[in-house]
């Protein structure tokens, strides 16, 4: 099944980003464009819904057209258009759909509805490990809207293990980033301050170490709030706070992650989604677990793109699914 072929067109606007990519046979990027708004939430601390669904209907066909010329491709030589259908911010995945949906009318080509967490999940079958990919795989999908654990015994196939109760850990980053009055998006920053900061001079409470694998991030989030308050504002240390709330998110996200695949006896663990970039992560996750592999997405993949939809798009091809052309966005799509 797997020997079929594709080329498909997938496209990503499920928050602030407006993406398309050409995927050949759910792959190799054929192309893989993205227009980030970042610049132009910044100054509101986060993503402004209204706003960022206003920016994509300015630049998305700009986006698939660049995509589509990046990968020396007519519409004609497409298989499907994939676009991703949920979770996100409504107005946002309505921009993508529709567009996908024209497309799609226009050139009488099969459509593919696809689950953003899905996307996630499959960034790595886009890199040069996806050979050696044998499962059970254990994966900690780990964003700005997510923390979960799925055990995944398949393609296509997963069995969900736990997430946060509250606040994501990339949610945590950009609220803590703004207490520590460092710039958005907050996950990146803080990262960059923790290099230069002392992780022991604060020691903030670890999110649910118990025997479940859910997380939970806000009652460190309020930590770091009344540590900041204890300071005048020219005296904040914010490298070592940075370094302090860094590692016990971190703890806790290894911490859980390991027991799972331990749990489970995985051949693999994957981290995917954008806080799978942090550094400190990267380096806890690979000296805890060992000899078994831990694999992550090259930065490019680790936040939203829409080369991820094509490649999870690519499963479903070649089983020959296909969605009906009069689907719906569904802004809190979990994966079945």
């Amino acid at each position: 099944m797997d020997e079929r072929s594709s080329r498909i067109l997938a496209i990503e606007t499920s928050c602030d980003e407006t993406a398309a990519a050409v995927i050949e046979d759910g792959r190799r990027i054929m192309s893989n464009v993205i227009a980030s708004q970042t610049n132009l939430h910044a100054q509101y601390g986060g993503v402004f819904p209204e706003v960022a669904s206003r920016k994509h209907v300015e630049v998305i066909y700009a986006v698939v057209d660049k995509a589509m010329r990046s990968a020396y491709l007519g519409y004609d030589d497409l298989d499907a258009v994939a676009v991703t259908r949920g979770p996100g911010l409504v107005g946002s995945l309505l921009v993508g759909v529709n567009a996908a949906k024209g497309i799609a009318v226009a050139r009488n080509a099969p459509i593919l509805a696809m689950n953003h967490i899905e996307g996630h999940i499959y960034s790595l079958w886009l890199t040069e490990a996806a050979p050696e990919i044998e499962f059970p795989v254990m994966t900690l999908v780990v964003s700005g809207g997510h923390t979960d654990l799925y055990l995944m015994t398949d393609h296509l196939t997963y069995q969900y293990l736990g997430g946060t109760l509250d606040d994501a850990a990339g949610e945590a980053f950009d609220k803590v980033g703004r207490l520590l009055g460092l710039p958005y998006p907050g996950g990146p920053a803080i990262d960059a301050a923790a290099r230069n900061g002392n992780p022991h001079r604060f020691k903030f409470p670890r999110a649910i170490m118990d025997d479940e694998y859910d997380f939970s991030f806000s009652g460190l989030k309020t930590a770091v709030m009344r540590a900041v308050k204890g300071y005048h504002p020219d005296l904040l240390p914010v490298n070592d706070m940075a370094a302090a709330f860094q590692e016990a998110v971190v703890d806790a996200l290894v911490t859980k992650s390991y027991r799972a695949a331990e749990a489970h006896n995985v051949r693999a663990m994957h981290v995917v989604g954008g806080v799978s970039a942090n550094s400190a992560l990267r380096a806890e996750m690979t000296k805890r677990f060992g000899v078994v592999p831990v694999r992550f997405p090259p930065l490019a993949l680790c936040t939203d793109n829409a080369a991820m939809i094509g490649a999870v798009a690519h499963q479903y091809f070649i089983r020959d699914y296909r969605d009906p052309i009069n689907f719906d966005v569904i802004p809190n799509l979990q994966i079945a």
